[in-house]
């Protein structure tokens, strides 16, 4: 992965180095068990003190997302293997039993009517086959629930996948417990910790996540004399949402970008003919002049990642995924 700080942005280099490497393990650019650069090296080749590598190294260890090992270096978490290897099954599974028990009750429900029910889910549960329900939990509702779809798509129909966001996790405790329930529960790298204490019933996994391919789309076809305006909600995703943008339009020369509170964001809008916002800052369309386009900056779950963290769950749960057709797929909109 290529580190940098972009000093024209309106955001603290240290929220752009420590955004750039959580987004940079969020959406796969660094692997599990991948060297990072040494304090020094790293901020000799960004040109930062080495006290701002260093502290954002230590939130990112706090958080979980990296590790540090004596006189070995500093490497991107495999912290998937070290929840595996800490779970005890047998006890998650008297969790769901308690939690079963304490609902039928508040539902005026008797100990031989449970267990009648349960009885007849398991007789029906055998004669059609095993079905798995998944969450996929993100930040926006539209986002996560196109996440949802296309991690659906791909699993089959033995597989459910129920779009949740972490604030109605957090506000709704009805949604909540429905998520507690789920058979396996899926989210991005750098709100694992956040979603793993308000599931703690369920196990959570995190994939990576590539632009879309509409979003690509739409960006390898913009006018080479185009002038960009990249907005984002979060200053921290700012730097890589840019450096995305110029990846997939190289040959558009005029970038300019910001967050949603940035001073003098009018007249960054004003000066652009296209305009690109990340999932979560749709308020900036209310500013966009009619007859400008506005391409949504959308990511979508990493193909691989599915086949290599999800769909092998699913197959160890008896369940074969059978793949949706691309074609079936919901489409992501691109807004003009």
């Amino acid at each position: 992965m290529e580190f940098f700080i972009d000093r024209e942005l309106p955001v603290p280099l240290r929220t752009q180095l420590q955004g750039l490497i959580e987004y940079g393990i969020t959406y796969g650019e660094l692997a599990p068990g991948e060297a990072l650069p040494s304090v020094r090296e790293l901020a000799e080749k960004i040109g930062v003190a080495p006290m701002t590598v260093s502290q954002v190294y230590a939130d990112l260890k706090a958080a979980g997302l990296i590790d540090t090992r004596p006189g070995a270096g500093t490497f991107v978490s495999d912290s998937q293997q070290a929840r595996v290897a800490g779970r005890t099954e047998a006890s998650g599974l008297r969790r769901h039993i308690d939690q079963l028990i304490d609902e039928s009750r508040a539902l005026g429900i008797r100990p031989t009517e449970l267990v009648s029910l349960v009885s007849a889910r398991v007789f029906y549960r055998d004669s059609v086959g095993p079905r798995l329900r998944i969450v996929m939990i993100g930040l926006f509702q539209d986002a996560t629930a196109s996440y949802a779809r296309f991690i659906a798509a791909r699993l089959g129909r033995d597989v459910t996948v129920e779009p949740v966001t972490v604030a109605a996790l957090e506000r709704d405790a009805k949604i909540k417990a429905l998520a507690n329930s789920a058979d396996l529960a899926v989210t991005i790298a750098n709100r694992h910790r956040d979603v793993a204490m308000l599931v703690p019933n369920t196990k959570v996994v995190t994939i990576s996540f590539t632009p879309s391919e509409e979003t690509r789309r739409a960006l390898a076809s913009l006018d080479s004399l185009a002038r960009i305006a990249v907005i984002s909600r979060f200053p921290e995703f700012l730097p890589i949402m840019k450096s995305g943008v110029q990846r997939f339009a190289p040959h558009v020369g005029e970038v300019a970008a910001g967050v949603l509170d940035t001073p003098g964001l009018d007249a960054v809008i004003a000066n652009a003919t296209v305009v690109v916002y990340a999932s979560g800052a749709e308020s900036i369309l209310a500013d966009v002049p009619e007859g400008v386009p506005a391409i949504e900056y959308r990511h979508a779950p990493d193909t691989a990642d599915i086949e290599r963290v999800i769909v092998p769950i699913i197959r160890a749960a008896g369940v074969s995924p059978q793949p949706v057709d691309d074609a079936k797929r919901a489409p992501i909109d691109v807004q003009g």
